[in-house]
């Protein structure tokens, strides 16, 4: 009982302060399922579109993170032999919208050149495309993939 008592005492007197280097907006997991791209997408466009972001912005967002997502829905297991989950994360770098698409997949994304009559191959190439900056980055547990849309004026 003592212990309990101390504990509620330390509790009592903490006071959470925001970290004001964390800037994340939200943050989605959803099953590696293609049934969840359409419901990623929206949750996307509707984070940017919560947080101001620039015209257009939401729906460059919301096809970005499609291509990712597709992506990680398709190759991001990597041979795990059990269901995994897809982490969305949208966050705020100064200007810059950051979305992340964290999967258990080590392999390092690449652009492929896709032929006329290809139906796939397409979806890096859309992302370098429209997006200030993206690339990839290993995590213990796979890795992120990631893009930057520039959406709000410099501070």
């Amino acid at each position: 009982m003592e212990q309990v008592l101390k504990a509620c005492s330390i509790l009592a007197e903490h006071h959470y302060t925001l970290d004001p280097a964390i800037r994340t907006l939200g943050e989605k997991r959803v099953p590696r399922e293609g049934r969840v791209i359409a419901s990623v997408r929206r949750f996307v466009r509707d984070v940017a579109a919560d947080w101001g972001a620039a015209d257009g912005v939401p729906e460059v967002a919301e096809l970005l993170v499609s291509e990712l997502v597709t992506n990680a829905v398709a190759y991001g297991a990597g041979g795990v032999p059990y269901a995994t989950s897809v982490r969305v994360v949208v966050g705020r770098e100064r200007e810059l919208l950051v979305v992340e698409v964290y999967d258990s997949c080590v392999t390092i994304p690449r652009m492929r050149r896709a032929g006329d009559a290809d139906a796939s191959g397409r979806g890096l190439a859309i992302v370098d495309t429209l997006a200030h900056a993206w690339g990839w980055t290993p995590n213990p547990h796979g890795k992120s993939v990631w893009f930057q849309l520039a959406a709000w004026p410099p501070d």
